[in-house]
């Protein structure tokens, strides 16, 4: 190739002189001339300053220079900027991660290597019914507290091939156990010992009847009507006070919660009950009830009816009150709990039949006291029946909004009626909702 004509160099120098002006200006520059395809560049000789600089540069490496350079058909990246697969790496280990600290909660959670199994004093009782599997007895031992989480306790049934052996029945179980330890005592059937003490609690009021329902679901072993029945029980009963002829110990079961030994059977329980009873009846004192020629089974006749009659300390001495006025008065003292007693039904409403029939417990009909208590009452019953109210109260009749309203006459009596059958009317049919 020779040198350029003037011609060339002229355009050359008009290129650059304009191509500066555009640059200067912030325009992009469009060329005016094409370059011939077979010219080459002019080539300069460099400073001598540049020339010391350029002979210094280390040489640049391939990479580097496919780099600076760029290929066809791929894009130039900066040095700095990962590969796209690097972070799909990243995502998928990422991903393993988790998938390993999820894996490691659920082994944790369904097998609890973990957990301490301390044995705790004190127990729960669970009845697990005839025909649950594992997912529902999971849930009932959840809501009880012997487990955390019914979903690990089935999933450890099932993963250890144990979920079609685990028996039904009344237990005592420790609360916080874990998934496999409540298994393991499933598996071995309602006699199992897992804890040292279990609490029995007996309610104020209950008859015999009504107790046993409870006390055979605490988990605790034999029948507690046999127990309560039983010929040392009814021994026991008549030194407490009941006569000598008595046939029933109802009256002398104090309601309370009792702490019970691993193993214990109703008639340990029974036995508890008697002794409270003696301990608390000690307290009681029978000056007032012995001038009115009352015995001390005539008391926890009084006091069982009070019990029925209220669940509010400061009336139980005016519905004893009134109990004692209409027996001075000889009036029959028509309570209904007593009715009910007899036909043993506590939650459906009497029947006009039922009222109308004619027995012993029939206050409505029958004057003075039924021959034996209706339940047995709780200290404060026991205090109210000995120290009744000095009142001159025959009736009393739910009260809307509040307990009872009590009253001496007919007119006054009448009109707490009215008063009651309008609330009944206004919360339609129900009896109202009566507040200590």
């Amino acid at each position: 190739m020779g040198r350029r004509t003037p011609d060339e160099r002229r355009r050359a120098a008009e290129e650059r002189a304009a191509r500066r002006a555009a640059r200067e200006r912030g325009e992009h520059y469009e060329p005016r001339f094409e370059p011939e395809p077979d010219a080459e560049p002019e080539l300069r000789p460099l400073p001598p300053q540049r020339r010391a600089a350029v002979a210094e540069r280390p040489p640049m490496s391939r990479a580097a220079r496919a780099q600076r350079i760029g290929k066809p058909g791929r894009p130039v990246l900066p040095p700095s900027s990962p590969k796209p697969g690097r972070w799909f790496r990243r995502f998928v280990a990422l991903l393993g991660l988790l998938f390993i600290g999820a894996a490691l909660y659920v082994i944790n959670a369904t097998f609890q290597p973990l957990r301490d199994e301390r044995e705790q004093e004190g127990g729960v009782a669970v009845q697990i019914p005839a025909g649950a599997d594992a997912g529902s007895i999971g849930e009932l031992l959840e809501r009880k507290g012997v487990i955390d989480d019914a979903r690990f306790f089935e999933l450890n049934a099932t993963l250890t091939l144990r979920r079609g052996k685990l028996r039904t029945g009344n237990y005592v179980l420790r609360r916080d156990m874990t998934n496999g330890a409540a298994i393991d005592a499933l598996m071995q059937g309602p006699k199992v010992r897992v804890v040292r003490t279990f609490d029995v609690t007996i309610p104020e009021g209950l008859s015999r009847r009504e107790a046993a329902n409870a006390v055979g679901k605490s988990g605790i072993e034999g029948s507690y009507l046999k127990a309560s029945g039983s010929k040392r029980t009814l021994a026991r009963a008549r030194r407490l006070g009941a006569p000598k002829g008595s046939r029933t110990a109802e009256g002398f079961l104090f309601p309370a919660t009792y702490e019970l030994k691993a193993g214990s059977d109703a008639g340990d329980l029974v036995d508890k009950q008697l002794d409270a009873f003696r301990d608390n009846f000690r307290r009681i004192d029978l000056n007032r009830a012995k001038r009115k020629n009352l015995t001390r089974y005539d008391l926890v006749i009084i006091a069982s009816m009070v019990e029925r009659e209220t669940a509010c300390d400061d009336e139980r001495p005016l519905i004893s009150s009134v109990i004692y006025n209409r027996l001075s008065q000889d009036i029959p003292l028509g309570i209904d709990a007593t009715i009910r007693y007899a036909e043993n039904n506590w939650s459906k409403p009497l029947k006009q039949s039922e009222l109308d029939r004619d027995g012993p417990y029939n206050t409505r009909i029958r004057q003075g006291l039924p021959p034996t208590p209706i339940g047995n009452p709780g200290l404060a019953s026991l205090k109210a029946a000995a120290a009744p109210a000095k009142s001159d109260y025959i009736f009393y009749v739910a009260k809307p909004g509040a307990s009872h309203a009590f009253s001496s006459t007919d007119a006054e009596f009448a009109r707490d009626v009215a008063a009651y059958n309008r609330a009944r009317e206004e919360n339609g049919g129900k009896a109202p909702r009566q507040k200590c």
